[in-house]
């Protein structure tokens, strides 16, 4: 997936569906950028679905792990609780609440 469609998905406020990891997933992004070894990487709440620790809440999420994803007319409930700007799993943010 592109950072540019992270970003689109904050900008308007809704969600995105995803396959991730084997999981259909309904995330709210955060914020978005790339790790200090340069992976695009996204901060999100999931709202729905799957995951191998089987709750919802905060992810970090590898952008070049999503197996596709688009943006749904979902509206996201995005700043939930915890977010914090400036997130330090991110070298460079590109676009963030």
């Amino acid at each position: 997936m592109r950072l540019e469609l992270a970003c689109q998905a904050l900008r308007e406020r809704k969600c995105l569906e995803l396959r991730y990891d084997g999981w259909a997933r309904t995330v709210e992004v955060h914020a978005a950028g790339y790790t200090k070894e340069d992976n695009a990487i996204m901060r999100v709440w999931q709202a729905r679905g799957g995951s191998n620790s089987g709750a919802n809440g905060w992810k970090l999420l590898r952008l070049d792990e999503v197996v596709s994803g688009h943006i749904c007319p979902e509206h996201s409930n995005a700043p939930r609780q915890g977010y914090k700007r400036g997130d330090r799993a991110m070298a460079r943010i590109v676009c963030q609440l």
